[in-house]
């Protein structure tokens, strides 16, 4: 071995620099193999039909009136968070600004109710309603710092709008407006270039993936006009100069208790359920000047992908997917993801977990912290295949020492 080091001391050194070399790309390409299997958790069998990759959903309803005789619009508002609930959105996920006075108003011949429909079948209100702003704290302020997040240290995690660049978020939004503004309480407004630029704040922060945003109200679809942001869809119930009007008025009750336009895409969303692959161009296409008594408008510039390829429930629904990952293997040999088709509020014990390594993740609850955990978890798993990979390299080395050193001591 001395003359080897004493008689080829460069053919030992690029020797040894070679094998170094393999173990060392050896090593990266694992590395890269483990990143890229935590980003395929998410992407992988995700999209392929619809092009979403997001991994969470949001919703964001307000109704900003108040007073007995705008009933409506708090059934308006109700009924898009009955709907977010049914496809698998969780009250945690959903922030609700309402003004709350109807239900228990004096006038009210059906105390603790509100009902969208003459024959008074189904109560919105019911007991698991979960209002997080309420009365006179529905503001443009309030309302903003939602979207951007820009809250006060004491606000609770359930009033604030938890979201990230993975998040897909549904914003509606009805009462009165007018040209490029929405009244709140009566007492405010908030304009068109507000939303723009609360949107834009929000994509400068990364708090969305995509935003479905719904405005009821007369005129409404001059709210969305000013937007700039990208990966924006937006639908409005009337144009400029157009009334948006009243669907039914109840005798009993004494007003009109629900909205024209939001009654007939709460109509098409009954038809709706969480494995449901009809698109936004489907629900666009139930748009009738006829049926709602004014125009409709859809923005879809800013939106990057194709209407006839997003699902509806990529913004009203949310639907668990779990992934199972024999622990023992290595990430290469990892099984496909398997996507479940259940209530987002399914709990870790409905996951197999006997000799499985099992990631169950909520749509409605995955964030860059699980993001991060895959990740580790794909390296932990790939160690098994590292050190087999080391055994084999080192007894390359070792062999071809001993082939070297026979062949220059001759």
């Amino acid at each position: 071995m001395m003359r080897l080091f004493t008689c080829a001391p460069t053919t030992v050194c690029l020797y040894i620099t070679f094998c170094l070399s393999i173990l060392a790309v050896t090593f990266a390409t694992d590395g890269v193999n483990s990143q890229e299997a935590a980003r395929d958790f998410f992407t992988k069998r995700i999209g392929q039909e619809n092009g979403s990759n997001h991994t969470n959903n949001w919703a964001v309803l307000v109704c900003s009136s108040r007073y007995w005789f705008n009933y409506r619009h708090m059934a308006n508002a109700l009924g898009m968070y009955r709907t977010v609930k049914r496809l698998g959105i969780p009250d945690s996920n959903i922030i609700l600004m309402l003004a709350d006075d109807v239900a228990c108003n004096t006038r009210n011949k059906f105390p603790g109710t509100v009902f969208s429909n003459q024959g008074r079948h189904l109560d919105l209100y019911g007991e698991n309603i979960e209002v997080d702003y309420r009365g006179y704290e529905v503001t443009v302020e309030n309302f903003i710092r939602v979207l951007t997040g820009r809250m006060d240290a004491s606000v609770p995690r359930s009033k604030r709008l938890l979201t990230d660049d993975r998040s897909n978020i549904f914003v509606y939004m009805t009462g009165h407006g007018g040209n490029e503004f929405l009244k709140f309480q009566d007492n405010e407004e908030i304009s068109a270039f507000d939303i723009a630029d609360a949107f834009e704040q929000m994509w400068q922060k990364k708090r969305y993936n995509e935003i479905f945003l719904m405005v009821d109200t007369c005129q409404a679809n001059t709210m969305f006009s000013k937007i700039y942001s990208p990966n924006v869809l937006a639908t409005g119930s009337s144009e400029l100069g157009e009334n948006s009007y009243s669907y039914e008025n109840d005798a009993d009750v004494g007003v009109a208790v629900i909205d024209t336009f939001t009654h007939y895409i709460l109509e098409f969303m009954e038809e709706i359920n969480k494995t449901s692959q009809l698109t936004m161009q489907d629900l666009f296409n139930t748009y009738s000047f006829e049926k709602i008594k004014s125009t409709p408008g859809v923005r879809s510039d800013l939106f990057s992908r194709p209407l006839d390829r997003t699902l509806i429930t990529d913004f009203f629904g949310g639907v668990a997917r779990a992934e199972l990952v024999d622990e023992n293997a290595s990430v290469e040999d990892s099984s496909p993801t398997i996507n479940v088709d259940e209530p987002s509020s399914a709990s870790a014990e409905d996951v197999p977990s006997d000799h499985t390594f099992a990631r169950s993740h909520s749509a409605n609850n995955i964030t860059h912290a699980d993001l991060r955990h895959s990740a580790m978890a794909g390296k932990e798993s790939s160690w098994p295949g590292l050190l087999k990979q080391f055994r084999a390299w080192g007894s390359v080395a070792v062999v071809g020492g001993v082939t070297g050193w026979i062949f220059m001591s001759r």
